[in-house]
Order: structure tokens, then C-alpha cells, then sequence
């Protein structure tokens, strides 16, 4: 029980930072992504993180709200794990290396939830 407590925590957590970090992405004019240095990611690409972030806080909260279909839950966050890897590499390569912590804490976040939740999926 306890162990499922701390889940939902670390799991609205990941759905509050991947919210907050998805939507800029989808609603920021291109100019506004501009980012400096030697990284100049593409719009699109961009954007098709922003959709994939979005689409992750969803997956951390709405399956085990519903009970419909709870195994989403561990994918979701393991396509944000990967996501999370990706924006650790650029965050070291772009930047100051100190500014990869958050990203390397919210990917060992979902790796947590990935885990657990696959095992209590891999249990029913």
C-alpha cells in the first residue's frame, strides 16, 4: 500500500513537470523556440516532443484513474524516460553540464514508475 502511495506522488509529479514543460512547446511561436547554441533542433521536432510529453502526463494519471487499461501506465513512462535521456544529452552538449540535473531526476523519476507499475501490471 505504501509503495503505491509514493507512486501516484512520483507519478502526478512527472504529470505536473511533463504538462508544464509540453504545452509552451505547442504554443510557442517559432521564434520563440530559438534557442542559443551549437543545438538548433527543428520546429517540428519540437513539437512532436511537446505531443509526446503531453501525451505521457496523461499516461502517468488517466489509466489509474479509469482502471482502463493500467499497462499504459509503465509504457508511458517509458517513452519518457527516453525523452529524458535526449533532453540530458542536449542539456550537456548546449550547456553548462549542472543545468542536466532536473532532466536526469525526472528520467529516473519515470524510470520508477516504469518499473513499478510494470511489476504490478506484470502481476495481474
Amino acid at each position: 500500500m505504501k509503495k503505491n502511495t509514493v507512486l501516484w506522488v512520483v507519478q502526478g509529479l512527472l504529470a505536473a513537470m511533463f504538462l508544464l514543460a509540453g504545452v509552451p512547446k505547442l504554443i510557442m511561436s517559432p521564434a520563440q523556440m530559438a534557442a542559443p547554441g551549437p543545438i538548433q533542433l527543428p520546429v517540428l521536432f519540437i513539437r512532436f516532443i511537446g505531443v509526446c510529453e503531453i501525451l505521457g502526463a496523461i499516461g502517468m494519471i488517466l489509466p489509474g484513474l479509469t482502471g482502463i487499461k493500467p499497462w499504459l501506465t509503465p509504457l508511458g513512462a517509458a517513452g519518457l524516460v527516453v525523452i529524458m535521456i535526449g533532453a540530458t544529452v542536449v542539456n550537456i552538449v548546449d550547456g553548462p553540464a549542472p543545468f542536466a540535473i532536473p532532466t536526469i531526476i525526472l528520467g529516473l523519476m519515470a524510470a520508477f514508475v516504469a518499473y513499478g507499475r510494470g511489476l504490478q501490471a506484470a502481476r495481474s
